[in-house]
């Protein structure tokens, strides 16, 4: 649904009515989601509340039961993931999918390569194309990682990795990105590079995020839909989640990590 001062064309990918069931099991449940142009959205809900699935629906990797998602303006929902992509929507992966013999720069280089249509031959337009050094170049530097841009990936700092996967996700030009848990399992002396290359973001790429560390979520959402046992909860501002006793009730006895970043803002 549209809320009071937004049209249609401010939607730039919306989840409508959409129902996964997995024989007598029901993921989601008649789930709507709309994710506003530029939007900073975070999902948010207890393990098992049907995040991933809901992800999966959206990204292509599930087909749905009933419901379907439009992209732009157009139904999108028989598409399968590789063709969501071509259209500008791309997903980041809570475990980590690289190539681990690759370098960074080389993994890029095959990316920005394929996004210019150049295809397989990513190696020669490496040293040959201006155009695909550059933009190489442009991602390193903006995702910390020119001082490890010719190691192999198996051997970066897990945050490294990490930083890599969302590199290689804003070289596909999305124009809608869904961040799948960016810091799941990344050390605590690694995490601050990440929250601030995650906040800093291009402005006029359409960010849902899917996270359990509520310090990200209260600090780099505007807006956020909570999900419970394959339903939406409630959705709305940072604010109006903290101080939401339906939310509060769902998250507690789930740590106190949730609990205080939600008092924080409530009280901040």
């Amino acid at each position: 649904m549209n809320t009071p001062g937004t049209t249609a064309h401010d939607t730039v990918l919306s989840a409508q009515g959409l129902v996964m069931r997995f024989g007598g099991i029901t993921a989601t449940n008649n789930v709507t989601l709309d994710l506003k142009r530029g939007a900073r959205h975070a999902l948010i809900g207890p393990n098992g509340a049907g995040k991933t699935t809901l992800i999966n629906l959206l990204t292509g990797v599930l087909q749905p039961t009933a419901g379907r998602v439009v992209l732009e303006g157009q139904d999108i929902t028989t598409l399968a993931p590789h063709q969501r992509v071509r259209r500008g929507m791309v997903r980041t992966f809570q475990i980590n999918q690289l190539f681990d013999t690759l370098t960074p720069l080389e993994t890029l280089a095959m990316v920005v390569a394929q996004q210019q249509d150049l295809g397989g031959s990513w190696w020669q337009a490496l040293g040959s194309s201006t155009r695909v050094t550059a933009r190489c170049e442009q991602l390193l530097e903006q995702f910390h990682l020119t001082s490890v841009m010719s190691q192999e990936t198996r051997v970066l700092a897990y945050g490294k990795r990490r930083l890599l996967e969302i590199a290689i996700a804003l070289a596909c030009e999305p124009r809608v990105l869904l961040l799948d848990e960016p810091v799941a399992g990344v050390p605590a002396g690694e995490r601050e590079e990440l929250l601030q290359t995650v906040a800093a973001l291009p402005a006029d790429v359409s960010i849902l995020l899917i996270e359990h560390d509520m310090d990200l979520v209260f600090s780099f959402s505007r807006s956020m839909t909570v999900l419970v046992n394959g339903t939406v909860l409630t959705e709305g501002s940072p604010e109006k989640i903290a101080n939401d006793s339906r939310v509060k009730a769902v998250y507690l006895g789930h740590g106190d990590e949730i609990n205080d970043a939600m008092e924080g803002l409530a009280h901040g």
